[in-house]
């Protein structure tokens, strides 16, 4: 008999954002199957909860001895952006039960604090490290709806120049870094305005970027 994978959403930063299903599972299952060991053990032993971890290759074996699996990545909600995709169809094909332990989500956060128009929205994950990027930056500057991306600290300055050469006049964006952490920042305005407002040597994890649709 194949195993029950529960896909559980941790906390982006702010503890308490974790929900009492969540923690209730993460009691519950047999093995906790981690993006990284050390990150999740923290969490863990934050609220006293003593499960055996793994690291995400030993999920199918898990599944196929029949153990209950909760699958968490080192913030947010797995599958968006991380290796849990991959993890979620395998299980699929073995025949694994999967259940949705929703909660919270960077992407999500974002849009809710943006005040940006994104009532439709098209999620890039991660922008490529240079081959097709230029095609994407004329995608999202040609596109009715908004554009949602993650972006890491030492590209965000550059990536940010691209977009003041594609938008056209008046385009805003939205940027958010440390959600819901103590220095919680967001940034709306032109790309210009928002590299005005930046200290390029001072930008710390990974952000959210939001490109509002024509």
């Amino acid at each position: 008999m194949v195993g029950k994978l529960s896909i559980v959403a941790t906390p982006i930063g702010n503890l308490e954002d974790i929900t009492l299903r969540a923690l209730r599972i993460l009691k519950e299952v047999d093995v906790v199957a981690c993006e990284d060991t050390r990150v999740t053990r923290k969490l863990l032993a934050h609220f006293d909860i003593h499960t055996p971890t793994s690291t995400l290759p030993h999920v199918p074996r898990l599944l196929s001895q029949g153990k209950r699996v909760a699958l968490v990545t080192d913030a947010g909600t797995p599958g968006v952006s991380d290796p849990g995709l991959e993890i979620t169809a395998r299980a699929r094909e073995q025949g694994a039960v999967i259940e949705a332990v929703p909660g919270p989500s960077a992407l999500t956060a974002a849009i809710s604090v943006a005040g940006l128009r994104a009532p439709a929205f098209v999620f890039y994950g991660f922008l490529p490290l240079k081959k097709g990027k230029e095609k994407l930056f004329r995608e999202i500057a040609n596109s009715v709806r908004a554009s949602v991306f993650y972006e890491s600290p030492h590209r965000i300055m550059r990536t940010l120049e691209s977009l003041a050469g594609f938008l056209g006049a008046g385009r805003r964006i939205g940027l958010f870094r440390e959600l819901t952490k103590l220095h919680e920042e967001s940034v709306i305005g032109t790309p210009t305005e928002v590299i005005e407002k930046l200290v390029p040597e001072k930008q710390r994890g990974e952000f959210v970027v939001i490109v509002e649709g024509l």
